[in-house]
């Protein structure tokens, strides 16, 4: 959002919180405030590239962990195949988790090693809210949608989700709590919850 919000105030464009988020929960263009403002194709591409730059530099100076997450993932890898599906760019996902020749720092949690694959924003056409990423995913464990379950923590997942046929657990993010979350057939309070919910 910081990244976005720079270079739209770089034009004079003002894009509040409340209205990224509620963008994001649906997978809307952000650039079409820009567009409306009158910028062309040419000054959009200028503003994306700029906004790619300067959230690579946030990604690589601000901590982004959740708390607890990688003991989280290491049990449930013990008793399920885990996979990531995710909107970022490769190289975001590529930075934050130290893959592709960027370097791991003994502060980022090594949870890609417990994952089957990992589909990045490069693997698919359509992006979430639309189901083709989470229906790949399906196609890659070889399984039926109801022999998985999505664990999410935004609207814009929960309805990719929903689409492909798959149950969603719905996990409380402090950026996404105002998004409508009520399709999730489990909603939990932190991930200590949903750890109990699935092991018992």
């Amino acid at each position: 959002m910081q990244a976005i919000q720079e270079q739209l105030a770089s034009i004079g464009i003002e894009l509040k919180e409340v209205d990224y988020i509620q963008n994001m929960a649906i997978g809307a263009d952000p650039w079409a405030l820009a567009r409306v403002a009158g910028c062309d194709e040419n000054a959009v591409d200028r503003l994306r590239s700029a906004r790619d730059a300067r959230y690579q530099e946030l990604l690589s100076t601000r901590p982004i962990w959740i708390p607890g997450v990688d003991d989280v993932i290491c049990e449930l890898a013990e008793h399920f195949q885990l996979a990531i599906v995710t909107t970022s760019r490769d190289q975001d996902f590529d930075l934050i988790h130290g893959l592709g020749g960027y370097p791991r720092t003994t502060a980022t949690p090594d949870v890609v090693r417990h994952m089957e694959f990992i589909l990045k924003r490069s693997h698919y056409q359509n992006s979430k809210p639309d189901p083709e990423p989470y229906l790949l995913a399906l196609s890659r464990f070889g399984i039926e949608p109801s022999k998985a379950l999505v664990i999410e923590d935004s609207e814009r997942g929960l309805r990719s989700a929903v689409a492909a046929g798959i149950d969603c657990a719905a996990v409380y993010h402090a950026f996404t709590v105002d998004q409508d979350l009520t399709e999730a057939r489990y909603r939990f309070g932190d991930l200590g919850e949903l750890k109990h919910f699935l092991l018992g």
